[in-house]
């Protein structure tokens, strides 16, 4: 997929200084489909810099894919809910980030909050988008032109970075096993007994709401589908909170299937669609990941825009019904859910074949 996207200006045209900066902090995003689009942006600041030492303030749940890309050299853990939720839980977090003294901090997140708290934090250089009325806490304040809101997200942070003076054209969003994830396909392939087949992962769930996920009997229809072309084995992905989604739809199938929903901690996760032949999602967080992982990913579309939104990888199919409805980004459908019943078991199983790994 070719991006292009629309460079933003800096308040006063400043670049971020590169002699003298020794630590780089990034606010990382929140949710693990961002992440993975945050990668160009972070490659850009180590070009940028590199001899610096980088760390990502991140939460718990998203910081395994910082700690996978060998350009971040620390990830700093922000508790919340925790210990650093509240306003005495934020001082605490910006006394522990003033210890680890960062000369830099890029807010690729783009909540006031950030803001605050690496100014709390006492780093002196602060740079971002001026969204959520934060600008006036920004020494380095990145304008937010209305364009950048429909491109890529790849490209929303890319561009910001770029803007800031980390040059770089490579939008290329790759993820690779580290020795721990490695370790840890070993042992699940064998727990799984999954050698010497094919594996398909499916990921019927999606955070945000209803409206971004394909019914869950079509998702079974297509697992069956799968199953019945021969040695394949159909693993299904999930959070805990599909745990639900992800039952129904082996519940539903008439051939076995593997439930993993709420049953793997993140690493296992990499670990498990990095050995799939082939991954078959809504537009979620499991999707980017397989993509960045170079698995063959068919992704669903519905409610949200794959224009800005859609998985960037070696090999890839987005399924979109561009009915006049859509894309409306709402947790759930007012209407009749065209966007999605338009979309066939049958028509993913064929752009599955056409991948040609089933």
């Amino acid at each position: 997929m070719e991006l292009t996207g629309v460079t933003p200006e800096v308040r006063g045209n400043r670049k971020l200084p590169r002699e003298g900066v020794k630590r780089i902090l990034i606010r990382g995003t929140n949710w693990i489909g961002d992440a993975v689009m945050t990668i160009p942006a972070i490659r850009a600041i180590r070009k940028a810099y590199p001899e610096a030492y980088i760390g990502v303030l991140a939460k718990p749940w998203v910081a395994d894919v910082y700690q996978l890309l060998p350009e971040v050299d620390e990830t700093v853990y922000f508790y919340d809910p925790g210990i650093h939720q509240g306003a005495i839980g934020k001082i605490r977090l910006a006394r522990e980030l003033r210890k680890k003294e960062f000369d830099i901090a890029i807010l690729l997140q783009n909540a006031m909050e950030a803001a605050i708290i690496t100014s709390l934090a006492g780093i002196k250089i602060r740079a971002g988008y001026n969204t959520d009325l934060r600008g006036f806490l920004l020494t380095h304040s990145v304008l937010l032109r209305k364009e950048l809101k429909h491109v890529h997200q790849t490209l929303y942070y890319l561009e910001m970075v770029k803007a800031l003076g980390c040059q770089n054209n490579e939008t290329e969003v790759k993820l690779e096993p580290d020795e721990d994830v490695k370790r840890r396909i070993v042992e699940l392939i064998d727990r799984y007994d999954l050698k010497n087949k094919k594996i398909v992962g499916i990921a019927p769930g999606a955070t945000y709401g209803p409206a971004k996920i394909w019914p869950l009997e079509r998702f079974a229809k297509v697992a069956d589908l799968i199953k019945e072309r021969g040695n394949t084995t159909v693993l299904l992905f999930g959070s805990k909170n599909d745990r639900r989604i992800t039952s129904m739809v082996k519940s539903i199938c008439r051939h076995e299937t593997i439930d993993l929903g709420g049953r793997t901690s993140l690493r296992e996760a990499f670990a498990l669609i990095s050995c799939c032949n082939l991954f078959i999602s809504n537009d979620s967080g499991l999707m980017h990941l397989a993509a960045a992982f170079g698995v063959p990913t068919v992704a669903i579309f519905g409610s949200t825009n794959p224009k800005t939104t859609s998985p960037l990888g070696p090999k890839t199919k987005v399924i979109y019904k561009n009915v006049p409805c859509s894309p409306c980004l709402r947790k759930k459908c007012p209407t009749d859910f065209r966007c999605m019943l338009l979309i066939t078991p049958e028509e993913v199983f064929e752009s599955a074949k056409e991948l040609g790994e089933i």
